[in-house]
């Protein structure tokens, strides 16, 4: 399945003024924090254009807020690839980071981090940023969603540690997939980069609910099929081309066929749930300012379903045919070059 497969989005989402600015000042920020920490570990970070995807998701933040959400983007993505294959002891240290950086956001901003790594150290400079301006309520609801995705991929790699990745049927992989993903604090983010926050019972109700869950699975579906030559060469089985092509015995290619329909279908439904909001304003009484910050809120998940879909089209992250230390890695079991668990 080639990284270049389209969909046809009906969003036309736009890209920060703000790009080529907040990327230079990213990319020293991640030396200088020791979150790459080889020559060929930076090579291979500054491929995969971290900094589109920000600017593509965020379009709105302000130049120095772009920079934050770049650091953060980094600290996500550097994490996710922390696991090697070969040492199942690295599962109890990274299920202490992720502790860590679970609980980051629930102690005073500028506290000490108890587990020391370039990466927990990071996320204490970035979380005391990313968090200012903002509600106790969002901070709190924007934790939640962090912590559940933290705790997702430690679930993944303990599965990988015991032998059992690749295991999940269909259904118990979507309901997974849902929080790997880590859309939902994502959005989240939206209202901090634009300084706005969704009304607490529009995130209570059934629809929007609904309609950040459907925007996961159609962010992680095709996530999973641009990202599915990278992730065959680490012989990772959380894939859903691969989980259904184990569960339904068929080709690679139709197994892709098909992921390629559900993920059309996510999309769909998210659509049609989103041409109800209207209804949602009325039944919910909300005023003007209400309906406008739910408006900037949908935009958010407009965002990251376009602006995601633009970046993984050429990020070298996901390149199927690829010759360097990272490709290296990847086919002995790893994600990364460098090792960021470590002091």
């Amino acid at each position: 399945m080639p990284q270049d497969v389209k969909f046809d989005l009906p969003f036309d989402t736009p890209i920060s003024e703000h790009l080529d600015h907040a990327r230079a000042r990213h990319l020293r920020w991640v030396w200088d924090r020791r979150l790459v920490r080889s020559q060929a570990g930076f090579e291979e970070y500054v491929s995969w254009d971290l900094p589109q995807a920000a600017a593509r998701t965020y379009p709105h933040a302000s130049a120095e807020d772009m920079v934050v959400l770049m650091n953060w983007f980094s600290l996500a993505f550097l994490f996710d690839d922390q696991f090697d294959a070969s040492r199942p002891d690295r599962a109890d240290r990274i299920a202490d980071v992720a502790r860590e950086l679970i609980v980051t956001p629930l102690r005073p901003a500028g506290s000490t981090p108890r587990v020391d790594c370039p990466i927990t150290m990071a996320w204490a400079e970035v979380w005391a940023h990313l968090s200012e301006g903002m509600s106790l309520a969002w901070r709190t609801r924007f934790a939640a969603s962090w912590g559940r995705f933290l705790v997702a991929h430690t679930e993944e790699v303990d599965l990988a540690a015991r032998g059992l990745a690749g295991t999940l049927d269909l259904d118990e992989y979507t309901e997974f997939r849902r929080r790997t993903v880590g859309i939902h604090h994502s959005i989240d983010a939206g209202e901090r980069s634009r300084g706005f926050e969704v009304p607490a019972q529009v995130q209570a109700h059934p629809l929007m609910i609904r309609m950040r869950d459907l925007a996961a699975d159609t962010i992680g579906f095709m996530n999973d099929i641009h990202s599915f030559e990278r992730e065959k060469r680490r012989g990772d089985g959380h894939n859903l081309i691969a989980v259904l092509h184990r569960e339904n015995r068929c080709t690679w290619e139709e197994a892709a066929d098909e992921a390629f329909r559900m993920t059309t279908e996510c999309l769909n439904q998210y659509l049609e749930l989103e041409a109800q909001v209207p209804q949602m304003y009325d039944e919910l009484g909300l005023d003007e300012d209400e309906r406008e910050r739910v408006r900037m809120g949908i935009e958010a998940i407009q965002h990251w379903i376009n602006g995601n879909y633009e970046w993984a089209l050429t990020s070298g992250r996901y390149a199927a045919d690829k010759k360097s230390p990272a490709a290296a890695a990847e086919l002995a079991g790893r994600g990364s070059v460098d090792d960021l668990l470590t002091v």
